[in-house]
């Protein structure tokens, strides 16, 4: 009697790739904006499709990490809760982080 075990491989096979994701995860990569808040999360939780152009209708003008630093919090909270589906920036960057994050473990 032979057994067939395509489908244990497979699933072996996605298991090492979530687990080197994982592993490269817990190094600490820095991921762009442009990555974190992607056209698709930008539309689905905000008016806008880009990342840019919530920071720019929001009269925030940023040319740089330092630009985007220097933005008062309480300033971009008040924009967030005003033109997303978040109530503050923090609930905004965590959503888009675990978003990634299971985008990128192949959930």
């Amino acid at each position: 009697m032979k057994f067939k075990s395509n489908g244990f491989d497979d699933l072996n096979k996605e298991l090492k790739k979530m687990q080197k994701a994982a592993s490269e995860m817990e190094k600490g990569e820095e991921v762009p904006f442009g990555k974190l808040f992607n056209k698709s999360f930008m539309e689905e939780n905000t008016q806008f499709s880009s990342f840019d152009d919530l920071l720019q209708s929001g009269g925030f003008e940023i040319t740089s990490e330092e630009d985007f630093d220097a933005i008062p919090e309480s300033e971009l909270d008040e924009h967030v809760a005003k033109t997303t589906n978040f109530e503050n920036w923090q609930d905004m960057l965590g959503s888009a982080t675990q978003e990634y994050a299971v985008k990128r473990l192949g959930f």
